[in-house]
């Protein structure tokens, strides 16, 4: 490839610009902080500390014990933060609102502990945690079924935006479909439309795979890539070997050998766990051509002018370096 390039991504329509040469500006190097230390005493999400927390939805407790006590893997709680509101009133109407349209901020919003233990990233669980990480995800996802659209995120260390230290989850469901999962569902039936019922996502991993540049791994139901229009340096993508609808009616604990590999690498990649954005992509009302998958986006940058303002993401590392390097560790 050629420095300088500006790519689509396939399945929004968004835009990229490739710049490799920017990494040589004045700050431009990336560079990892080591971890955080979290203070136990202050941990709202430790261990024993339950009661610091809204009551719990929803726990993983292998041993059983009671609603709100220690024994648990991973627990769910609502936000005491929320963005949104279950019943939330009416704005108040506005004499134009065509020009200053408002509507309820209307839904739920969780918290899904995801350790115990004083943990900050995933990457520091063992992969069977983080499967039963991921299936509680799931159970969650399921939980909110009848939303319009839901999103599961999970930002880890300060500069990804994360308010606690302590690894965790949010789930935020929403009564419409946002603008950007709606153009993707959009953009999923306009390609099936176009080629007699195919696939988006299964096209685009098969071609991927064929062409193998971009591949970082293959575990034994997902694959991960540095996508051909990744959002920043590193940027991965994991998809199902099988292409799927919803994450939540995969087999409990989908995909989670795979986010391990793919968090571990990047942690090996910087000498340290990079602070990260990542969310599910699980079928929206409406959804009938897509499948399920997993972005990882490391938040090694401060978005600046061109992104906030020309609405087009910027890469210093091509994902075909990104891939190359991520696949040798």
């Amino acid at each position: 490839m050629s420095d300088g390039e500006l790519r689509t991504n396939p399945f929004d329509g968004s835009r990229t610009l490739i710049a490799a040469g920017r990494r040589d500006r004045p700050g431009g190097g990336i560079t990892v902080d080591p971890l955080e230390t979290i203070a136990p005493e202050t941990d709202p999400f430790l261990e024993g500390h339950e009661d610091r927390t809204p009551p719990e939805v929803d726990a993983d407790r292998p041993g059983g014990g009671r609603a709100d006590g220690p024994g648990w893997v991973t627990r769910a709680v609502p936000n005491p933060f929320p963005l949104v509101v279950a019943n939330a009133s009416d704005p108040e109407p506005e004499a134009q609102p065509q020009l200053f349209g408002a509507t309820p901020a209307e839904g739920e919003h969780e918290v899904i502990i995801q350790s115990p233990r004083p943990v900050v990233s995933l990457s520091q669980l063992e992969p069977g945690e983080v499967e039963r990480v991921v299936a509680m995800w799931q159970r969650r996802l399921r939980a909110h079924a009848g939303a319009a659209a839901r999103h599961l995120l999970v930002n880890e260390r300060p500069r990804s935006g994360a308010s606690q230290p302590h690894t965790h989850a949010q789930l935020v469901t929403f009564p419409t479909v946002p603008a950007v999962m709606a153009r993707e569902r959009e953009r999923a039936e306009a390609y099936s439309q176009q080629t007699m019922g195919a696939n988006l996502t299964s096209d685009y991993l098969q071609e991927e795979v064929r062409r193998r540049v971009r591949i970082v791994a293959v575990a034994d139901d997902a694959v991960i890539l540095a996508p051909f229009a990744s959002r920043a340096a590193y940027h991965l993508t994991i998809i199902p070997r099988t292409s799927a609808l919803r994450f939540e009616d995969q087999p409990d604990g989908a995909g989670g050998a795979a986010l391990h590999d793919a968090l571990r690498r990047l942690a090996a990649r910087f000498g340290a766990p990079p602070p990260v954005n990542l969310w599910v992509r699980t079928a929206v009302s409406g959804a009938e051509r897509t499948s399920w998958r997993i972005e990882i986006v490391p938040a090694l940058t401060q978005p600046g002018g061109v992104e906030l303002g020309a609405g087009t993401d910027v890469a210093t590392v091509s994902p075909e370096q990104a891939a190359d390097e991520l696949r040798r560790l």
